[in-house]
């Protein structure tokens, strides 16, 4: 995703590429990384470093839930806007960036799915739950995946909640399951190789089912979202969790 994301910024019209940090490929050209890419912009190891060399418009963070709120804090404590491709962040996360954010007055935008299609389908499916209550949620992805369930899962399961007005707890996964129940909404998690990210959600009633699902073959599906949301990110307040609410 990080490769991605360089790609598509490189070449946007709008954007540039200021600084980039990873912990591999340190002392290298972005260009001799990413295949495409023309770019002398050197790879470094420090984000507070890059940031304060650098002074970008917005920081991009796709890595891992174990380093992304260490990540969160260093861009809020330089007062820089944030999007955030990274999933695993829980609900107490979201509390402490909310108090960082607001203290700092950077914006921070999280999605969890940048793939439009998949925003879309996570709005039907809020919709169908108001007619058709009884539902589970199969999320399947590619087998370096670090979290399940996925956050896109996670977000669907409180969409649909929401929609139905109950009041359910977030939830906690089972490891056993890779699954778990979130939201009062069961979800199953697949992790196998050869998937991308793929999720449907499937209704049960009398006599019937109904499914929606969204498949993403190809990370470019991801772009769009992302370069929408780097674009838009600095117009927001605060904490804002979900591409839906930027559509």
């Amino acid at each position: 995703m990080g490769q991605e994301t360089v790609r598509a910024v490189a070449g946007a019209e709008d954007m540039e590429i200021v600084a980039a940090c990873d912990l591999s490929g340190v002392g290298k050209k972005l260009s001799e990384v990413v295949i495409g890419v023309q770019s002398d912009v050197m790879i470094t190891s420090s984000l507070a470093q890059s940031i304060m060399d650098a002074k970008p418009d917005v920081v991009v963070d796709f890595t891992s839930p174990a380093a992304v709120m260490e990540n969160l804090r260093t861009c809020l404590e330089h007062k820089t806007p944030v999007v955030v491709g990274t999933t695993g962040i829980s609900q107490e996360n979201l509390e402490e960036l909310r108090n960082l954010s607001q203290k700092a007055g950077s914006p921070v935008f999280i999605a969890p799915n940048f793939a439009i299609g998949a925003v879309l389908m996570m709005k039907f499916a809020a919709e169908a739950a108001k007619y058709m209550p009884s539902v589970e949620i199969v999320e399947l992805h590619h087998d370096k995946k670090l979290d399940a369930p996925s956050g896109t899962s996670i977000k669907t399961a409180e969409m649909i909640a929401r929609s139905k007005e109950t009041e359910a707890a977030e939830g906690k996964s089972e490891p056993a399951a890779r699954g778990g129940e979130y939201f009062g909404v069961r979800i199953h998690s697949v992790r196998l190789p050869g998937l991308v990210a793929h999720q449907e959600v499937i209704f049960g009633g009398q006599g019937q089912t109904l499914t929606i699902r969204h498949d993403s073959i190809d990370r470019t599906s991801f772009m769009p979202g992302v370069l929408m949301s780097i674009r838009k990110v600095r117009e927001l307040q605060g904490v804002v969790y979900g591409l839906e609410n930027i559509l």
